[in-house]
């Protein structure tokens, strides 16, 4: 979800939870005798068909009445008591959002209840990586390449959703991101089209469950940002895509086309422009594909505010236009603004909005209600007064245990030199860096219902795993020193910022830490970029460390000490300075609320390390876009042959810094030559490539072993690869396995000039490795 040009979400989020209990609060009071819906006395019989119950409903609504279904509430300071309650009682409102309490929610509901035909309204909320229980960002969750752990964390993100009273989600966020200057980065899962739609699939199934109407204890999954918003130029939030087709269909559309075939309830539409039309009003992105070649069902919602923004990207004169626009495209409900309420009236007597048009919208809400349950019993998630928790946020409401283990599953070792890495718990250990004890950074943005006070930070979670050893800590810099930044940062935020000094100067705290790490055995510098500074909006020009960090690891690295990077950040970084300096380096994202300990494990050697990169980190800014697919090339560089006359860059080295796929272990593995079973493939057929994965090294440990394909001459450019398929594997040392891949036509297929999904017969190498780049090959041939 986005918000206001003004206002930061987080700050935002916080400032308006309390000031709206005063307007709950006012509705509460009639709560005690309602009458039953009228629908349900009156329609009985009629629940157990959905088409027939809201044919029947419909016909009962006003035009105004449809009209209110339209239209997602911010519940928020904007939005006084008596405004809430006329427009509940008056069936203005279809949902809310940003009310996440059963004691919040349950007056709302019993004011949409005193309506006249009684329809309920839902609560959505953005449960990105958790709710309560904080887990990793995206992009951790992610580069655990592990299905089942991605579908563990949803699945506890929706319990405690749903034990709140939530109704809908608006995840999971399957944008495809190749640029990591952009600050949404960390909300996605990469790169790849493949391991996005695999996430994808995996988390509309462990959010909702696998029953209709949707179980009490799960939520509604909204898919965003359709479409293509991880593809923003030049990174910059909320700026223009221009995409062909046929990168649309092959790259960034498959992760929304698997959650919606998973069966996601919704969709969010996105902020950007298509080829000069916004998704907002942008018919053959709504209409065309979406409904008519996809076959989607469910509910549209607009990003928060976008319909009045088609007005600033100038495709609509007016407000007026701009729900013409929207509403005839197929954006069923507006988020946070007043434009289809306040518009559709004069648009439908003038007949710019058809009845068709409205009741369209109508029904797709109405059928999300039905779907959630809502009309069976609209206090479903809500649930009596007398379970309200005396205190949401409880300790025993959280869910550690599930997320320590996912958080260690979802870290990257880069580097490891000469054993660095694990820690022994005896050793003196001096622990720096402005992201060493900071709570707020473990949550990571977009952290839901999660309280920074509840999350372990990496001196917690150091300290209690010592056993005999000393840890001395020093914060050793400030996340920047450039005060624009840091005022960026805290925008609307000063009572409670997100950022905070410390007001002595730069070097007196690089002594402080230089002091600490001589007095000890091994550094660790937990460094990066605070959770703000990886956030929506927050697009960057850099991916360099800030100076102020660049400078305390400097210090450390002269005094002589082994120098161990905790990463914190929610995008790649330009890290050359780090691989060439420090003696190890792990990739721990935003790690949420268990964080600390599960760093801790990995430090120790408690947890063998096993994440993989689900994005490519480049040398440098220059290098973006740096991808592992890209096209093949006429005149492709070739590492180790001299660069004249190809394509690359010559001033530093070409190719990716660690690329997609990577990821170290505390043991070693070794992968066979890969055979396939057959050298042809029958176009009906089927293909299995096999290879051996062995733990060589002393520990028991996993990896993962991946599934390339190289399409080797066909109508158009394809990728110089592309991943098929993955397993992540669990060994002991001296076990081996085998893994065999099945390769089917669909493996194969692409979409071609024409935008038909074929599958041309000819020569396809196969390619299988540890990471993206270092692979085993055979080939096999179509027919």
């Amino acid at each position: 979800m986005s918000n206001k040009p003004t206002e930061r979400p987080a700050a935002r989020a916080r400032r308006q939870r309390p000031r709206h209990a005063l307007a709950l609060s006012a509705l509460a009071c009639a709560a005690a005798l309602l009458a039953p819906p009228a629908w349900s006395q009156a329609n009985a019989a009629l629940l157990g068909d959905k088409t027939a119950f809201i044919d029947d409903l419909m016909r009962q609504m006003t035009v105004d009445e449809k009209i209110g279904q339209l239209r997602l509430v911010s519940i928020g300071p904007d939005m006084p008591a008596k405004k809430l309650a006329e427009e509940f009682a008056a069936g203005r409102v279809g949902g809310t959002f940003n009310s996440v309490t059963r004691k919040d929610n349950r007056p709302l509901q019993e004011g949409a209840m005193r309506s006249r035909l009684k329809i309920p309204v839902f609560f959505a909320y953005d449960i990105i990586h958790g709710h309560r229980t904080t887990f990793p960002i995206g992009l951790g969750l992610a580069s655990s390449w592990d299905l089942d752990v991605v579908a563990r964390a949803m699945r506890v993100s929706a319990e405690e959703a749903a034990a709140d009273g939530i109704d809908m989600t608006f995840a999971p966020m399957v944008d495809i991101s190749r640029d990591p200057r952009w600050g949404r980065t960390s909300e996605g899962f990469g790169e790849d089209p493949y391991l996005v739609s695999r996430i994808a699939e995996v988390s509309v199934r462990a959010l909702q469950g696998e029953t209709k109407p949707i179980a009490a204890d799960r939520v509604m999954a909204s898919v965003k940002h359709f479409a293509l918003y991880g593809a923003v130029e030049g990174g910059r939030d909320y700026n223009v895509v221009n995409m062909d087709p046929q990168r649309m269909y092959n790259d960034y559309l498959p992760p929304y086309r698997a959650a919606i075939d998973a069966g996601a309830g919704a969709v969010m539409v996105a902020l950007n422009s298509i080829n000069g039309a916004p998704a907002t009003s942008n018919t053959w992105l709504l209409q065309d594909l979406l409904r008519k070649e996809w076959g989607f069902k469910g509910l549209t919602v607009s990003d928060h505010g976008a319909i009045t923004e088609l007005v600033n990207h100038g495709v609509a004169q007016n407000e007026s236009e701009a729900a013409r626009l929207s509403i005839k495209a197929g954006t069923d409900m507006s988020m946070a603004d007043q434009v289809y309420i306040s518009q559709l009236p004069g648009l439908l007597k003038s007949g710019k909005v058809s009845q068709q048009d409205l009741d369209n919208a109508v029904r797709e809400i109405l059928g999300a209600k039905y779907d959630l349950g809502l009309f069976k019993d609209p206090y479903a998630r809500i649930g009596h007064e007398s379970g309200d928790p005396a205190d949401v946020n409880a300790e025993s409401r959280l869910h550690r245990t599930d997320a320590r283990a996912v958080a260690q599953q979802s870290m990257v070792l880069l580097e490891n030199r000469n054993g660095a890495l694990p820690l022994k718990k005896n050793a003196r250990i001096a622990l720096v860096g402005p992201l060493a004890d900071s709570h707020l950074d473990m949550l990571g943005s977009w952290s839901g219902a999660g309280v920074n006070k509840q999350t372990v930070t990496v001196k917690q979670g150091l300290e209690q795993a010592l056993q005999g050893g000393k840890l001395s800590y020093a914060r050793g810099a400030n996340i920047t020193e450039d005060k624009h930044i840091v005022d960026y940062l805290n925008f609307l935020n000063w009572d409670d910022p997100e950022v905070v000094q410390d007001k002595r100067s730069p070097q007196a705290m690089i002594d402080e830490a230089v002091k600490a790490a001589r007095n000890a055995d091994v550094v660790v510098a937990a460094v990066g970029e605070s959770r703000g500074m990886s956030h929506e909006s927050s697009s960057r020009t850099q991916l360099t460390l800030p100076e102020s960090q660049q400078a305390l690891l400097k210090a450390l690295k002269a005094t002589g000490k082994p120098l161990v990077l905790v990463l914190m950040n929610g995008r790649p970084l330009d890290l050359n300075w780090a691989r060439e300096n420090a003696s190890a380096i792990l990739e721990t994202w935003y790690t949420g609320t268990e964080g600390g300990h599960a760093i801790a494990d990995i430090l120790f050697g408690e947890v063998n390390p096993s994440g993989k990169l689900p994005i490519t980190f480049p040398r440098s800014v220059g290098q973006i876009p740096t991808y592992y697919n890209h096209a093949r090339l006429g005149r492709p560089f070739t590492e180790g042959k001299p660069g004249n006359y190809t394509s690359q860059y010559f001033e530093e080295p070409n190719g990716p810094l660690y690329p997609f796929g990577y990821g170290l272990s505390y043991t070693e593995f070794s992968l066979s030559d890969v055979t396939v079973s057959q050298p042809t493939m029958k176009a009906d057929g089927r293909v299995d490539a096999t290879v051996t994965v062995k733990n060589t090294g002393r520990r028991a440990g996993a990896t993962v072993v991946q599934l390339y394909i190289r399409d080797q001459a066909a109508s158009v450019v394809r990728p110089v690869k592309e991943l098929k398929d993955f397993r992540k594997v669990m060994l002991q040392p001296g076990e081996q396995k085998e893994v065999r891949f099945t390769i089917d036509r669909r493996a194969l297929s692409f979409y071609n000039a024409k935008l038909e999904y074929v599958a041309e017969p000819g020569e396809f190498q196969v390619q299988v490795g540890l990471d993206s780049k270092d692979v085993k090959t055979a080939s096999f041939t179509l027919e």
